[in-house]
């Protein structure tokens, strides 16, 4: 089964995702982890990565494509998760012309629905562990007493910069204006599964689970 991940920022798309790769066995593609992997990796596509990173530019819409391919070539048996991918409706044409390419085809969209307010709050209260990636929050998930990620034991905690609500309403905005016209294009699609994206984890997790069948 081959998902996309869908929803703004802090949405909990990547706590979502790390669920489905240990229930489900699906490999979780994150363009984010993809193009810091790529840009450290040597190859001839990561040191492209790496020169446009370094001029400060976007990565192009081609690139990134290029990278999805490397991954989706394999064999996978609990398919794919694109959490962070596609972003806009020319990327939405190009994944589903790569999935049809390989031989592949998408089977859902979920969407993962928030309200503005609520997630502001819930986001600036959010930190990283800087080992694994595990997410906390200061309100309904804090960082365990005793100093150490309850999932690798690292001591390091981040908190992302952007993290704010002024830079947070503005990344909701972006959203809006870009992404946000792929749940129409997925709908025509019979593709979107809708979920209510502000619950406890396990209860959105619950529901995408049963979104996914």
């Amino acid at each position: 089964m081959n998902i996309i991940l869908l929803g703004p920022p802090g949405a909990g798309k990547g706590t979502q995702a790390h669920i489905l790769v240990e229930k489900r066995g699906m490999t979780q593609l994150s363009t984010g982890d993809m193009l810091r992997e790529a840009k450290d990796s040597g190859t001839e596509m990561g040191n492209r990565v790496a020169e446009v990173m370094a001029r400060g530019d976007l990565v192009t819409d081609e690139i990134v494509i290029g990278l999805i391919r490397e991954r989706i070539g394999g064999p996978n048996g609990g398919g794919f998760i694109f959490d962070g991918f596609p972003r806009t409706l020319a990327q939405a044409d190009a994944l589903g012309d790569l999935l049809a390419e390989t031989g592949q085809s998408l089977d859902a969209v979920v969407e993962m629905r928030v309200d503005d307010d609520a997630l502001v709050s819930r986001i600036t209260a959010r930190s990283t562990c800087g080992g694994c990636g595990e997410v906390y929050n200061d309100v309904t998930r804090p960082w365990p007493a005793d100093g150490k990620c309850a999932r690798c034991g690292s001591t390091e905690v981040k908190r992302r910069a952007d993290d704010n609500e002024e830079s947070l309403r503005q990344r909701l905005m972006e959203y809006y204006k870009k992404t946000s016209p792929l749940i129409g294009y997925y709908h025509a699609k019979g593709k979107l599964r809708p979920v209510d994206g502000l619950g406890e984890i396990d209860e959105v997790a619950r529901a995408i689970d049963a979104a996914l069948g």
